[in-house]
Formats: structure tokens, C-alpha cells, sequence
């Protein structure tokens, strides 16, 4: 049976009426100036301030006030953010992670779908605690609090350190929104921890704009293809060929050269199914979602034999 599949589903025209400000040139900031902490100040002061507490939908259309008529922010927007809380819908799941939570739009968007789905628990984590400390603050305007957990540090200590303690012990569905090259090493670490298992989905961010060419790599390969990987001991997806500098070094100013660990190697064995999802960016720059699914995993004898495909 085929082990992935590539193909391409089409999103609607984007409407320009809603776009946001431009994400800035190269060589100009565009996150991490103030602007985050600006925002709060705007949804706080907003006019309807009253009509937006407690109401999520509120709260995401004065954020995108903001990046309309203030400055660009680098959320997954409306058009984008459909697709995943339409799969949260379908998925219904239980416990969903997102990696990368940035000021909280689609920690707010995909925490209420996950609650309205019936699921207990949405795991926003976010290495800036600025940051952090600016999705708690939505999250509790949007009245969420009892659905999403933020959790502040790197996104590989934050797994480690969640399932360690035994509150992580599955992911139905994960977000990823954050570092670009730690999308493969953070799923494989959720792979090694066995977080990721059959029946898991998972939906990327930004797969166009930038491009994660390592990651798309990863999840759209056969499982023989990645057991030769394995079994030749290749690093895991540190290598940042194939990102610009500004994505590469998108956090650097502040945290210092990213070092992304080479110690887990992942569980070639599972078997994704994987599709894009064409959409855009919240300025109207074309991007799109993958969303990956894993369908099962090949079981393999102590000899190295291969048995059955064990199915989710």
C-alpha cells in the first residue's frame, strides 16, 4: 500500500478587505519590537472591550483589527486557521499541541474548536516567556483558561519535560508554527517518546512560505527510505540547508545560535499519509498547510523482518 500520498487540495481566493499590514523587508524587524505588547494594549483599550471578553471570536477579530490597520503579525490568519479548526472539528481530539504560539491567535482559534469537539486539553507552547505572557493574557480575555495550558521554554524541553511528568502521555493532533528546522526534530523526539503514535495528525504551518523542505521530506517518505536513514545513523534533520537567514537565524538576536539536538532518531517505522493544503498568509501571500496523518506502523521481528502493517 502506498505510504504517503502528495496531493494538493486548492483554498478559496484570498479576500483582500482583510488583509493584513506587509510583513516587513529583509534586514527590518517584523515580530519581537513591541508590537506584541502593543496589541495587548489595543485589544484592552478596544472600544467593544466589553463585548469581546469571554467571546474567543471577539478576541481573534480585534487581533486581526490590529494586523489590518497597525502592524503585520505572524499568525496563521483566518484563511489558514479554517483548515486546521475545520480537521479539529473532523478529529475531535482529546489532547492537541501546538509548537509555537507566537501572541496567541491560533492557540485562541484552535483552543475554542478543541473545547466545542469535546476535547479536554490544547498545550500551547512558546519559548518567549514576553510572548507567553501575552497569550495568557488573551486566552483569559477570550475565556479559555480552563481548556488551554500555556507552557513557556524550548519546544524539545517542553515535551520532554510534560511527558516526563506524565500530563503528556498522547498527541491526537499537533500545530506546528515555530523554528522552522526544529519541525522534523521535534516530531521525531514525539515519535521516540511515543506521543506520536497511529491515529496522530499532524498540521504544519508555513510549508510554502518560507518552506520546510526537511520536514516535507520526512513526512512524504516511504518507510524503507527512512529506515535506510535510520539504520545509516543520518543527524537528525539539524541541518538548516534549505531555510534563508532570516528564518534560519529568525531568533538568534535574542536566544543565541538554536542548537538543535541529534540524539533522537524518530520511529521510521510509522506510516503518514500526507497532503497540502494550498491557502494564505494573513497579508494574502500564497502558503499552505500539510497535514499529515499517521495510518499505522510497521511492526519488525528481532531478525529485521518486516511483519504486518498494524493499522490506527
Amino acid at each position: 500500500m502506498p505510504v504517503s500520498t502528495m496531493g494538493r487540495k486548492s483554498a478559496d481566493n484570498f479576500d483582500g478587505k482583510k488583509a493584513y499590514q506587509a510583513q516587513e523587508e529583509e534586514g527590518v524587524p517584523f515580530f519581537d519590537d513591541g508590537r506584541e505588547i502593543e496589541l495587548l494594549h489595543f485589544v484592552y483599550g478596544h472600544p467593544s472591550i466589553e463585548e469581546i471578553r469571554n467571546s474567543p471570536q471577539r478576541v481573534l477579530e480585534a487581533i486581526d483589527e490590529y494586523g489590518r490597520t497597525k502592524k503585520y503579525l505572524m499568525n496563521v490568519g483566518n484563511d489558514k486557521g479554517k483548515i486546521v479548526a475545520d480537521l479539529i472539528a473532523e478529529r475531535k481530539p482529546q489532547v492537541m499541541v501546538e509548537l509555537g504560539g507566537y501572541v496567541g491567535y491560533s492557540c485562541i482559534l484552535f483552543g475554542d474548536a478543541v473545547r466545542q469537539a469535546g476535547g479536554r486539553r490544547y498545550f500551547s507552547l512558546e519559548r518567549n516567556p514576553e510572548f507567553a505572557a501575552v497569550i495568557m493574557s488573551l486566552v483569559d480575555l477570550a475565556g479559555l483558561s480552563d481548556t488551554v495550558k500555556v507552557v513557556v521554554g524550548s519546544s524539545a524541553d517542553s515535551i520532554k519535560r510534560l511527558h516526563a511528568s506524565g500530563i503528556l502521555t498522547q498527541v491526537d493532533l499537533m500545530f506546528l508554527d515555530h523554528y522552522k528546522p526544529a519541525y522534523t526534530t521535534d516530531l521525531k523526539l514525539c515519535e521516540h517518546l511515543k506521543l506520536v503514535t497511529p491515529g496522530a495528525v499532524l498540521a504544519a504551518d508555513n510549508v510554502i512560505k518560507p518552506g520546510n523542505p526537511p520536514y516535507l521530506e520526512y513526512v512524504r517518505s516511504s518507510v524503507s527510505s527512512k529506515q535506510k536513514q535510520y539504520e545509516s545513523g543520518e543527524t537528525n534533520g539539524v541541518e538548516t540547508t534549505g531555510f534563508g537567514d532570516r528564518w534560519k537565524d529568525q531568533y538568534k538576536t535574542r536566544e543565541g545560535e538554536e542548537k538543535l539536538s541529534t540524539e533522537i532518531k524518530g520511529n521510521p517505522n510509522l506510516v503518514y499519509e500526507s497532503e497540502l493544503v494550498n491557502s494564505y498568509e494573513p497579508t494574502g501571500v500564497p502558503d499552505g498547510i500539510e497535514i499529515t496523518r499517521c495510518i499505522g506502523e510497521v511492526e519488525v521481528e528481532m531478525n529485521g523482518k518486516r511483519n504486518d502493517l498494524r493499522q490506527s
